[in-house]
């Protein structure tokens, strides 16, 4: 009998349980009309988003007749692919295209690898002189010559007309040294003096320890410096005025969008071109969207594969100061 009791206790307790259970959780009316307005919202924002790269896109693949005639504004007409064959045939349009690629590959790894090595070095209670090398490195963040010296001083280093014009003076970046170490301050103590009690050195605790536990902040600033180095044209616009060959891919979209009519040419002349890409040629709209969306793809492509590192190192590395 007293078993029976405790089962209709239990499950009178459960009941109500799950009455007020359901009550906390239960959405208003209000609610769900705002959750409703907030996708539509965020639905329409993302649409606006999103439809210039899908309308420069389908402009490059749609028949160059209608895009001349402004025909094509949501749906391809005439797909092929012809535009993008016909950059091809440009030779300096290529070698702008490996030149930011190398730029952008090897000059982010360079200042990705020397963030985290001073970003983990100011944090060293026993290096010398820390606290006046960091905020020697952070007030570079706030004082700034100007430009003219600044390629009077690139000119002096011997930095101009050279291909490491691209990538030294990027390697030391203060921002991103801030936060990768803001985020190293986040990571237990203890397993630095676990290892240092063990006999390992700076360079090993840095290289076992730091660096495979510091991976988001790593990513995060890795894509800040691969999307600043391939979408740069500054610096080679300014410091390579006498070697064309070393434009980046995006001083050469400069060019082209004021010039079109010399691609053009370039396109007609460079031997065995088909007639769609003759056809695309005599066209500058078609030929500066094409470019346009040559120079984004990369981006658009690696940045998803990214996106949850960037996202959970650019909270952590903004978390202390």
């Amino acid at each position: 009998m007293a078993k029976t009791a405790q089962e209709k206790a239990d499950l009178k307790a459960e009941k109500l349980y799950e009455k007020t259970h359901k009550n906390r959780y239960r959405t208003s009316v209000g609610d769900q009309i705002f959750n409703v307005i907030n996708y539509v919202v965020y639905t329409l924002f993302t649409i606006i988003c999103i439809f210039p790269f899908y309308y420069l896109f389908i402009n490059t693949i749609s028949d160059n007749d209608l895009v001349v005639k402004g025909l094509i504004n949501f749906i391809p007409r005439g797909i092929h692919f012809g535009n993008y064959a016909a950059l091809l045939n440009v030779s300096d349009l290529m070698s702008s295209f490996i030149v930011s690629v190398t730029r952008t590959v090897f000059g982010t790894a360079l200042m990705v690898a020397a963030s985290a090595f001073i970003g983990y070095l100011v944090t060293q209670q026993e290096m010398w002189g820390r606290k006046v090398w960091y905020r020697f490195i952070v007030i570079t963040m706030y004082f700034n010559a100007g430009l003219i010296p600044w390629f009077l001083n690139m000119q002096m280093l011997g930095l101009t007309n050279t291909y490491w014009a691209y990538i030294i003076p990027g390697i030391v970046a203060p921002y991103n040294i801030i936060l990768v170490k803001t985020y190293i301050e986040s990571i237990p103590n203890e397993l630095e003096e676990s290892a240092k009690i063990d006999g390992a050195s700076h360079i090993r605790i840095f290289a076992q320890i730091i660096w495979p536990l510091s991976k988001p902040i790593l990513a995060t600033i890795a894509i800040f410096g691969a999307v600043g180095n391939w979408n740069s044209f500054t610096d080679s616009l300014i410091l390579m005025s006498s070697k064309p060959e070393l434009y980046t891919l995006q001083h050469r979209l400069y060019i082209y969008l004021n010039q079109a009519s010399n691609l053009s040419a370039l396109m007609q002349s460079g031997g065995s071109v088909s007639d769609s890409a003759v056809k695309s040629a005599l066209s500058g709209k078609v030929i500066k969207y094409t470019i346009s969306m040559v120079t984004v793809i990369p981006i658009l492509v690696v940045y998803p594969f990214m996106q949850r590192y960037f996202e959970k190192g650019i909270m952590l590395g903004a978390v202390k100061g």
